[in-house]
């Protein structure tokens, strides 16, 4: 899985125009997302931030020097968007569904990072499984995966 999360990651080739004028790619894409999950209770611990950093380098292959600007480009993109959508959209237009599968387990990685679901976590998680298209099994899958990641 991590594999596939690499290969569309480590070199985002298509961008897409954004509502406020700028590109979206496949790194601003996921990083919004990592950093909804990790603010979807209220606030983002430093363990959630250390974890969504960790999965930039190690899984995606994003230079830690670069992780920085990263975030706040992200920050930015998840501070001016209205929904989800714009981002699922593109990654439902560029990703496979494996690829797709990918981003649910590192999101889900991020809401158990603190060994702790909340309602309103587990209402996001699948409200994006919705949004990227996939099932409930894939979703239910992807979770189990992402808690035996974490052990």
């Amino acid at each position: 899985m991590l594999a596939l999360i690499k290969k569309i990651l480590g070199n985002p080739s298509s961008t897409q125009s954004t509502d406020n004028g700028g590109t979206l790619d496949a790194h601003i894409a996921l990083c919004v997302l990592l950093l909804e999950a990790a603010h979807v209770d209220g606030e983002c611990s430093d363990e959630e931030m250390q974890h969504i950093i960790t999965t930039l380098t190690t899984e995606c292959n994003i230079p830690r020097q670069e992780i920085d600007d990263l975030l706040a480009a992200s920050g930015r993109e998840r501070n001016e968007a209205v929904d989800l959508f714009r981002f699922t959209r593109y990654m439902n237009a560029n990703f496979s569904k494996e690829e797709k599968i990918a981003v649910m387990e590192a999101v889900w990685r991020i809401i158990h990072v603190d060994q702790h679901l909340e309602t309103h976590e587990d209402h996001f998680a699948h409200k994006l499984a919705n949004l990227l298209r996939l099932s409930h099994k894939e979703l239910i899958e992807a979770k189990l995966r992402a808690k035996q990641q974490l052990n």
